[in-house]
């Protein structure tokens, strides 16, 4: 918290089904290192549109929206920032006098981790169908991955998906073994499913990369089992951090240091 709370505190928020540490740690270690009179914290609402009209008349500075809220809460705000309305999914709401505005930077950090990990523009299969794998799907389309399988038990978001962005739908992945991989469901995080592998261990050994965005924990089952074998890998933790950076700048309007973003991405996963 600031070291002196007062009635002018700016309060900020994350709205999601099983609210984890990072966000928290994150934004709360950079206000107090710069000095800024803002405190923040993860809820797991149960009344969703009560969270969001909370938030408007009590003036909450800003919300991190997170699984599986990010296209529920786009009835609830105001506006839509270009990068939300794009893909019709938001994961970030500034509050400004009452005025809700969305965003998506999960679109953000991962267009910027495919590039700075230089990940080949193979064919990639993506299981997963919600908000978030709609900022992923659609960030990869247009960093220009063409060929690409959306897995999906649900088929009418799935194909919704595929169509969306060029590509295929299946059920399951099935025998299908393309170099890319990329997990955008719960299967890995902390809770009921933190033990099941987004994909079967054949599909795993034939990849080249393997892309998880659960962030917590950041070494999910799968991470674990590319590390053993030795595979291109990018986490979950490390889209946590970009996209936190980019709500932080949004909340404050101030743009940490890149030596100050890595102490707070450092604090943030040192759980």
């Amino acid at each position: 918290m600031p070291v002196t709370a007062s009635k002018d505190t700016l309060l900020c928020m994350s709205l999601a089904a099983r609210p984890g540490h990072f966000g928290v740690r994150f934004h709360n270690h950079l206000y107090r290192e710069l000095g800024l009179d803002f405190y923040y914290k993860a809820f797991a609402p149960n009344d969703l549109a009560g969270a969001v009209t909370g938030m408007r008349a009590l003036g909450i500075r800003g919300c991190g929206v997170s699984m599986p809220f990010k296209e529920a809460c786009i009835a609830l705000v105001d506006e839509l920032d270009a990068s939300a309305a794009a893909i019709d999914s938001i994961n970030t709401i500034v509050n400004t006098g009452g005025h809700l505005k969305a965003y998506n930077t999960d679109y953000i950090a991962v267009a910027q981790l495919l590039d700075a990990h230089a990940v080949p523009r193979t064919p990639f299969a993506l299981r997963g169908s919600g908000g978030m794998a709609k900022a992923v799907a659609c960030a990869m389309r247009d960093a220009g991955f063409t060929e690409g399988l959306i897995v999906a038990r649900n088929e009418a978001a799935g194909r919704r998906l595929a169509d969306a962005c060029g590509l295929r739908w299946q059920p399951e992945l099935g025998d299908e073994r393309p170099p890319l991989l990329v997990n955008v469901t719960p299967l890995g995080m902390t809770g009921p499913q933190a033990d099941e592998l987004a994909f079967d261990l054949a599909a795993i050994e034939a990849a080249q990369t393997l892309f998880d965005v659960v962030a917590t924990p950041a070494e999910t089952p799968l991470i674990q089992a590319g590390r053993r074998l030795g595979k291109q890998l990018i986490s979950g933790d490390q889209v946590a951090a970009i996209q936190a950076l980019e709500q932080f700048v949004l909340y404050t309007g101030v743009r940490p240091t890149e030596e100050q973003y890595q102490r707070a991405a450092a604090f943030a996963r040192a759980v």
